[in-house]
């Protein structure tokens, strides 16, 4: 098991800042709930794969 966490989809807060400016809350939340399940899914997938320590 590593411990090395990748977060190449996480957006900046230049791309935030951006979404903002052109009132496109709509993306912006679709973004961040696509974040938030990939999230869960790695928290579901440490929890099955060994007890904690």
């Amino acid at each position: 098991m590593s411990n090395i966490i990748e977060y190449s989809s996480e957006p900046s807060d230049a791309a935030i800042a951006l979404f903002l400016q052109d009132e496109n809350g709509d993306k912006l939340t679709d973004i961040l709930v696509d974040a938030l399940d990939e999230a869960f899914r790695i928290l579901s997938d440490e929890l099955v794969s060994g007890p904690l320590n």
